[in-house]
């Protein structure tokens, strides 16, 4: 996809969709249309100054605000495209104790460096087209490219991620096997305005933060929000299935060389960070709306300068800044940025951004990635989803403690990995990669059979 290019004949599409900074999936050709460095599609590079103008407008009111984030956030159309985000934890391979120097992470990427780490870098894309990007922490990130089957999107980020090693190794690097850092206490390595303001913000409220910021490594997969009349039931699947995945896929117990108690310890410092921007959001049966109202309560995380603090007031919300708090009134591209201060287990961005997944041992994400694509394909699996997860859908905290050893996600986990092996041959993989999901799906059934249980 050029980085670059000319306006879709459709303009009324590009009207409809221009609002959001990064939209994976407002359009069926996007052969002319720019990408963010994240790899999404980025629409505010579509527009030309004049037209740009009213998507920058100032907001004097919460109702105005809550609108355009409904409007932006819960794009809708028949589910087309999907992604992946895949971020590792980096370690020096002969002492994986051993603190990230920002200039040799700058020397092993080489013209790949992100410009958070060296500001004058090409940042060039990996060469099947994943933008890399950097974590606070010096943790590596390739975003896929917007796929229409999860075949395409495979053949692409396999090889950018053996690519991505293979960079690393050449200059004594390699990537993480876990979701969280087993060797190293977290530390920051990149030094940005952002960043700065976002630890010291979680720092009152205790270590989660440096420690998600700094330590972490996660696996996000991206799904369209879906059409109108399916968008309830799909937020409500792919929420509700967070505690099942977590305590199948979790893969964060060690951190710092010692033992957490926890199966995946991502989640317990995720969840833990800052509750007002990182905890679950409610299963309503209007998402848009829920959303919406707590994106204006969240505090602000930072706020943009010219200079080098972006510290934002304590305590002052969105809604705040609308109502007065701060000198000028925030515009739409102040809203955009605050949404993406906000991290939830799913974090609704005009598509839906599944962020509860540990990352995993080397390519061992494809299993956990093929059987939410899966589950979300068509609306009979969408709504057994619901019906099986109903149940353990508050269990995030006993799911991230106790894997499967947990009796009620266990139960809970057993039919979604049944509904699983149906719903995995209908994606269309060649048999190689099918018969190796299946039988990492047969092998979970197992465990979750004789894993000792837990009342």
């Amino acid at each position: 996809m050029p980085l670059t290019g000319s306006l879709p004949p459709d303009s009324r599409v590009v009207r409809l969709s221009v609002a959001a900074c990064s939209v994976v999936f407002a359009f069926e050709d996007r052969g002319s249309i720019p990408v963010s460095e994240k790899g999404l599609i980025n629409l505010t590079a579509l527009c030309e100054p004049e037209t740009a103008g009213p998507d920058h407008r100032r907001l004097r009111a919460r109702v105005e605000a809550e609108a355009y984030v409904a409007s932006v956030c819960f794009k809708h159309g028949p589910p087309r495209l999907l992604g992946v985000e895949l971020e590792w934890t980096v370690h020096h391979r002969e002492d994986p104790g051993r603190r990230l120097d920002p200039d040799h992470l700058t020397a092993a990427l080489g013209p790949h460096s992100p410009r958070t780490l060296k500001p004058d870098s090409p940042q060039l894309p990996l060469p099947a087209g994943s933008p890399l990007t950097l974590e606070p922490g010096g943790q590596v990130e390739i975003s896929s490219l917007p796929a229409p089957a999860f075949g395409d999107l495979l053949d692409t980020v396999i090889a950018d991620q053996r690519y991505l090693a293979d960079l690393l190794g050449q200059g004594g690097l390699v990537l993480g096997r876990t979701g969280i850092d087993p060797h190293r206490s977290p530390r920051r390595v990149l030094d940005t305005p952002r960043y700065a303001a976002m630890e010291r913000a979680f720092a009152p409220i205790g270590p989660d933060g440096i420690t998600m910021m700094c330590a972490t490594a996660g696996l996000q997969v991206c799904l369209d929000v879906g059409e109108p009349a399916d968008i309830t039931a799909r937020w409500t699947a792919v929420s509700s299935l967070g505690p099942v995945m977590v305590a199948l896929f979790g893969n964060s117990a060690v951190l710092a060389g010692q033992a957490t108690g926890w199966v995946s310890a991502r989640t317990r410092a995720v969840l833990g960070t800052d509750p007002a921007r990182t905890l679950p959001l409610p299963v309503t049966d209007d998402p848009a709306a829920a959303w919406a109202r707590h994106v204006l309560d969240a505090p602000l995380l930072c706020v943009r300068t010219g200079g080098g603090c972006w510290d934002a007031p304590s305590g002052v919300t969105f809604a705040d800044w609308i109502a007065g708090a701060l000198p000028e009134p925030p515009t739409t591209a102040d809203l955009d940025y605050h949404i993406s201060t906000l991290f939830p287990p799913v974090r609704p961005h005009g598509y839906f951004e599944v962020r509860y997944l540990d990352a995993q041992d080397g390519f061992a994400w494809v299993t956990p990635a093929a059987l939410l694509v899966a589950l979300m394909a068509q609306p009979a699996m969408v709504d057994a989803v619901v019906a099986a997860c109903a149940p353990v859908a508050d269990r995030w905290l006993a799911a991230a403690r106790h894997g499967v050893a947990d009796a009620p996600t266990a139960a809970a986990a057993r039919t979604v990995l049944d509904l699983g092996l149906r719903a995995v041959p209908a994606l269309g993989l060649p048999p190689e990669p099918t018969a190796v999901i299946i039988g990492d799906l047969a092998r979970l059934i197992d465990r979750t059979a004789t894993h000792r249980r837990l009342s």
